[in-house]
């Protein structure tokens, strides 16, 4: 089978193993310190709920502008690898911070240094691994791209599983010890991995045209799945009264998220991203429908896997697709569509203390965003249809 043997071909491309081990490690840093984070600020530190929004907010305030700007000038240089090391370092430095936090003045400046270039990380590790596989793996570049991904997906829900037994015995300070291993890893990672300038672009390289409606979209599927993860954990504890119920939905979305993310991505390059991702989307609208109806607890687990398809696709096929719009310019796609997601999380942030409650019925506010992207997305697939496009770029949709 074809997918078989790219997977397998993508753990042996040549000098790419740091950038795989390195994003894996970064997801278990990530994924031990998340869920518990607000805890820690509520009960490690003692913050009120408006300072840990506000700390939340303002730090990714400056992690939105630090991406889109380092964007706009990391094509220009030659090796993009000296961005995510220094922002490396400043997390670490940050994190030094914020395990001495006492104070809110003390827990802003370390999660100032921790969130504020983190971005930097994301972004343009992506961007180095799209210019590293075009070189080494052009043959299947765009699904190696969305293994890397999905090697951080699985890296995360493996984080959230050590966290919750750290926990156990280490109490917070092993939650953030445990993140400052990921980002140490990382760093180490990331100064074995020798980068190299691409070649030409291939004619498999080539773009997609920019188009600010799809932006638009994906920024709404975008909020709505932010808000989905703010308030399902609340909805859930609320309504079955047994917090480890989330950690069991977290986890069966693990399992399947490496499968449907090669599907999605061997469906997009044959039928189109854009259609990949309505489809995908009418997978959301199914399930957050659902979730406001208040079904019961096996129902969650039965429409999970429909939100994992979603998930995939927006995490993998979306990213890509972002980044072919920007097919000269890598280090600016990949930092824009790291903006768009962290723009629907500060939506995240701030929306509990808009709307009451954490009642299932919340959930039509997700439908409603993502049932206005299925629109735009519509018009622009009608406008398409209309069309005609002899272009060779079709495919890539």
């Amino acid at each position: 089978m074809k997918w078989l043997a790219d997977m397998k071909a993508f753990f042996r491309i040549h000098g790419a193993k740091p950038l795989i081990i390195g994003m894996f490690a970064y997801g278990i840093g990530m994924g031990i310190l998340a869920p518990m984070n607000a805890v820690y600020m509520r009960d490690g530190i003692g913050l009120s709920k408006w300072e840990i929004t506000s700390i939340f907010s303002i730090a990714l305030l400056l992690n939105m502008i630090t991406t889109i700007a380092v964007g706009l000038i990391s094509d220009r240089m030659k090796r993009k690898k000296t961005l995510p090391v220094i922002a490396s370092v400043l997390c670490i430095i940050g994190l030094t911070i914020y395990m001495q936090a006492s104070t809110y003045g003390i827990a802003l400046i370390g999660m100032i240094f921790i969130v504020a270039p983190s971005g930097l990380i994301m972004g343009q590790l992506f961007a180095m691994a799209r210019n590293h596989f075009m070189r080494h793996a052009s043959a299947f570049f765009e699904m190696a791209q969305i293994w890397l991904r999905t090697t951080y997906s699985v890296g995360f829900f493996t984080g959230l599983l050590v966290g919750a037994n750290v926990y156990l015995f280490a109490d917070f300070k092993g939650i953030l010890w445990g993140n400052l291993l990921g980002y140490v890893m990382l760093l180490a990672l990331l100064l074995v991995f020798r980068e190299e300038e691409v070649g030409p672009l291939s004619q498999k390289s080539m773009g997609e045209p920019l188009s600010i409606v799809m932006l638009i979209a994906l920024l709404l599927l975008s909020c709505g799945d932010a808000l989905r993860g703010l308030y399902l954990p609340l909805v859930v504890v609320q309504k079955f009264k047994e917090p480890q119920l989330m950690s069991y939905l977290w986890s069966a979305q693990a399992v399947f998220e490496l499968l449907f993310m090669t599907l999605a991505g061997y469906w997009a390059a044959k039928y189109g991203s854009k259609k990949v991702i309505f489809i995908a989307s009418l997978c959301a609208l199914v399930v957050y429908i659902t979730y406001a109806l208040s079904p019961s607890l096996i129902i969650f687990f039965m429409v999970q896997p429909l939100y994992s398809f979603f998930v995939s696709v927006l995490y993998g096929v979306a990213m890509g697709y972002v980044q072919r719009m920007f097919h000269t310019r890598v280090g600016f796609g990949s930092s824009l569509y790291v903006f768009l997601s962290q723009t629907a999380s500060l939506v995240g942030y701030v929306l509990p203390f808009l709307v009451p409650g954490y009642q299932p019925t919340i959930f039509v506010i997700p439908a409603a965003l993502v049932m206005t992207s299925l629109a735009l997305m519509s018009f622009i697939l009608l406008r398409e249809k209309r069309i005609p496009n002899n272009s060779p770029l079709k495919h890539h949709g």
